[in-house]
């Protein structure tokens, strides 16, 4: 028999409708507490998918190909377990496909490893990467890569990248004019320390600095890459209480020294992006505690932020984003919505009304 809608479910997809939104982020037994939608810039919001093998989920990765969008993240029992994967959807135009695994840990009938933090970029039509990584732990992991050439429907096999490696360990590399791809590293073995890394060949060989910080006195992890002009800044995690930044002058091979900005952080990953007008766009946590709330904020210089949008501020966890522009101008934002699902936002970066950060 066909399933009932509640009276709440049907009350929201009525607004949804009213509001002329795309999708309504609705699913059946999980109805989402978002933010009112008729924020200026907000053009969407919906779950990436609804039901799936796996129970939770978590840091997920957004990139446009020329037949439309690819979402991945990791999913299992819970993340650290053995049977977490690489899970993978598609959207050219008619909604997500359900999810599929794309990559995983094991190692031989008796033997698996749990995986972390895909990473998708799509570098030219038909190449698209797959960075992740597999391992026990943060401390222990190593970095891998696939590639498709079908974008995303199917995969090459998974290459393992160099000791001393992990590839990008979060957010999206950076491809500079010259076609070489920066990758924002950091490991974990010895305190929270970054690195960049670059291939000038899309993965077949590399280098890297040395550590930016000691990963003590500042420790900060999975950092994300920005352009102003001639200078690439970085924002970074970290356990200080604030994101942390580095500038480099020299297209990413040196960096100044890591210092604290003034924007909040409570030791979780944030995600940014240079639009095409050249400011930069930053979705964070705005606290020191918890992973709620979640908001969009501007700068043109990366040294002053102003707020332009509240994804989410009820209670839970609303973490991880990652976020692209994508060739209509559109920005889009993917996150973990409280470990159960991955929550994608559809934004007009023209029409956000822009405040002061408190």
């Amino acid at each position: 028999m066909p399933r009932l809608l509640t009276v709440k479910t049907l009350s929201l997809l009525l607004f949804s409708a009213y509001l002329g939104l795309n999708s309504t982020a609705v699913s059946m037994g999980k109805e989402p507490k978002a933010t009112t939608p008729d924020q200026p810039g907000l053009v969407m919001q919906e779950f990436v998918y609804n039901d799936a093998s796996f129970p939770s989920c978590h840091a997920s990765t957004i990139a446009e190909t020329p037949e439309g969008l690819v979402c991945a993240f990791f999913g299992g029992t819970a993340e650290k377990n053995p049977d977490v994967e690489i899970w993978l959807s598609r959207n050219e135009g008619n909604g997500w496909t359900a999810p599929v695994s794309v990559a995983n840990g094991v190692k031989d009938a008796s033997k698996r490893w749990p995986c972390w933090n895909p990473v998708l970029f799509q570098t030219k039509p038909g190449t698209l990467l797959l960075f992740y990584k597999v391992g026990p732990n943060p401390s222990e992991w190593w970095g891998m890569l696939k590639v498709s050439h079908d974008n995303g429907k199917t995969w090459g096999a998974a290459k393992r990248l160099p000791d001393g490696f992990v590839g990008p360990v979060k957010n999206k590399p950076f491809l500079l004019a010259d076609g070489t791809l920066l990758c924002p590293a950091s490991t974990e073995h010895d305190g929270w320390q970054l690195q960049m890394e670059w291939t000038p060949n899309l993965g077949k060989t590399w280098h890297r600095t040395g550590p930016l910080n000691d990963g003590r006195k500042v420790a900060a992890i999975q950092p994300s890459v920005l352009r102003y002009g001639d200078r690439l800044q970085i924002l970074c995690r970290s356990k200080g209480g604030k994101i942390v930044e580095a500038w480099s002058d020299d297209e990413g091979r040196s960096w100044s020294e890591v210092t604290e900005t003034t924007l909040p952080n409570p030791n979780s990953g944030t995600d940014a992006v240079t639009l095409k007008d050249g400011r930069a766009l930053l979705v964070y946590n705005p606290t020191t505690k918890g992973r709620s709330p979640l908001h969009v904020a501007v700068s043109s210089d990366g040294k002053h932020w102003k707020t332009g949008l509240v994804l989410e501020n009820q209670k839970g966890e609303y973490s991880y984003p990652a976020v692209i522009q994508t060739d209509d101008g559109k920005v889009h934002i993917t996150y973990t919505w409280k470990r159960e699902l991955v929550k994608h936002v559809v934004l007009d970066p023209a029409k956000l009304q822009l405040k002061e950060i408190d």
